[in-house]
């Protein structure tokens, strides 16, 4: 109860007054016990006790002027505690030098406690920083030989195994961008870059990009021209529809693959591949859930369709997937709602 009620930063004038009645409980009954003893004195010595009622008024006046300055006292120090729950971690606190030595005591061992957390802080915030910095430059690095494979494949034609050597590259190519990605994502300092943009521009790209998997692996594609634009950022856009087709390319065998407007203002990519269980269904924003299909083709990293959520997050897009087991997949990404949104 008092913990919740500490979350409030600001403890309500209940809560207050209950804990000051429990602390000033044992000084009451102490007093009570006092003028007892002595009212019991009065009586068995037979003395007048006029001047016994007279000591008890003036005794219970002391407790209540009293019992005034330690609710004073009690009231600065919740005051100095909600502050130090507020504004978090701060050394140095002149506003307790001159409280009591047991709260002196615990200020020092406080102060101590900090100073240690922020120090553990800082290096794994250094050490955090040291090696997203490596893996960043290790990512761009890698991109070069990727791109030499891909230059040779392109020349000779007649290696063996192209066929599987190319589309095993596209997918480390794709690995090695969603990585990339993944880092861009957490960087919340990063503006989008709003313009119209034409949506089949986008599309058109990101066929190209698969063009060969759709050719190796016989997927028919429905598409027409959309002539559509939408309020959005091209680049964070782009990212987000070559990680759903990829999603779908991936689990779909054989069949087609279908991409239409709905409304006017959702973009539908629909597949004929394996499907999503309807368990499933529930947590596949989530990050690292592969699902059935990710575990028996061990193909999925858990990553495309968190990193599509927080995408459409950032963008204020919606996004929905339908889905059933081994009928295929329909994706929904929704440009009706400019809400845009930091990364969560």
């Amino acid at each position: 109860m008092l913990s919740a009620e500490m979350n409030r930063t600001q403890l309500p004038l209940k809560l207050r007054l209950k804990s000051f009645f429990i602390l000033m409980l044992p000084k009451f009954l102490l007093v009570l016990l006092i003028l007892g003893t002595f009212g019991l004195l009065f009586f068995l010595s037979r003395t007048p006790l006029d001047l016994y009622w007279y000591g008890v008024q003036l005794s219970l006046f002391f407790l209540f002027v009293s019992f005034f300055f330690e609710w004073l006292l009690f009231s600065k120090k919740i005051l100095r505690a909600e502050s130090v729950h507020k504004t978090g971690l701060e050394l140095g606190n002149s506003k307790l030098d001159k409280a009591d030595l047991s709260e002196k005591m615990y200020q020092e061992q406080y102060n101590k406690l900090a100073g240690e957390y922020l120090s553990y802080k800082q290096r794994e915030t250094e050490k955090s920083k040291e090696q997203m910095e490596y893996f960043s430059l290790w990512l761009h690095q890698i991109k070069t030989p990727i791109a030499a494979i891909s230059l040779i494949l392109q020349q000779n034609k007649e290696v063996s195994g192209q066929k599987q050597m190319e589309q095993e590259l596209l997918r480390l190519d794709d690995y090695t961008h969603m990585a990339l990605n993944y880092l861009k994502l957490e960087d919340v300092g990063k503006e989008l870059d709003l313009e119209w943009v034409s949506i089949d521009e986008i599309i058109k790209e990101t066929l190209k990009k698969y063009s060969i998997l759709f050719i190796y692996n016989k997927i028919q594609l429905i598409y027409q021209p959309l002539d559509k634009n939408f309020l959005t950022d091209r680049q964070w856009l782009q990212v987000l529809v070559e990680q759903i087709l990829s999603n779908s390319l991936k689990y779909t065998k054989t069949g087609k693959i279908s991409i239409f407007l709905e409304n006017g203002h959702t973009l539908v990519i629909e597949d004929t591949g394996a499907g999503i269980r309807q368990e499933d269904l529930p947590k596949i924003f989530e990050k690292g859930y592969t699902g059935l299909n990710g575990r028996l083709h061990e193909k999925s990293t858990g990553l495309g369709l968190f990193l599509s959520k927080k995408i459409c997050n950032r963008l204020g897009h919606g996004l929905h997937i339908e889905s059933e087991l081994g009928s295929g997949t329909k994706v929904y990404i929704d440009f009706k709602r400019p809400d845009f949104q930091l990364f969560d």
